[in-house]
């Protein structure tokens, strides 16, 4: 089993920066791909960012150029440094886990991003 725990949400002005946190724990030796997702009010959940254990990194192309997926695997830890933030960024941020079949989620993290 892999834990996951967000942090860094919050209230941000649009045009400010937030960075958001995920921090793994348990069996975490497995684990390959690392992404963030979102869920805006009332919409579904969708893929922001992730990074594969190589490296690679994938962005939808809402957030491209203004949002940076970073891995540390020494922490067990990855990163989500969002810029020049939007209204429509608002959401609660997910990270999410991929080891072997079995897929992983946090809590979530809420963002507001205000106008």
């Amino acid at each position: 089993q892999v834990q996951l725990v967000e942090s860094g949400g919050g209230l941000v002005q649009a045009g400010g920066s937030l960075r958001l946190s995920c921090a793994a724990s348990g069996t975490i030796l497995g684990i390959s791909n690392m992404g963030w997702y979102r869920q805006p009010p009332g919409k579904q959940r969708e893929l922001v960012a992730s990074v594969t254990s190589g490296g690679r990194t994938n962005y939808a192309d809402s957030v491209k150029g203004r949002f940076t997926i970073t891995r540390d695997n020494a922490r067990s830890a990855w990163y989500l440094q969002m810029n020049n933030l939007k209204p429509e960024d608002t959401a609660v941020y997910y990270c999410n886990a991929a080891s072997g079949i079995n897929y992983y989620w946090g809590k979530g993290t809420l963002v507001t991003v205000s106008s």
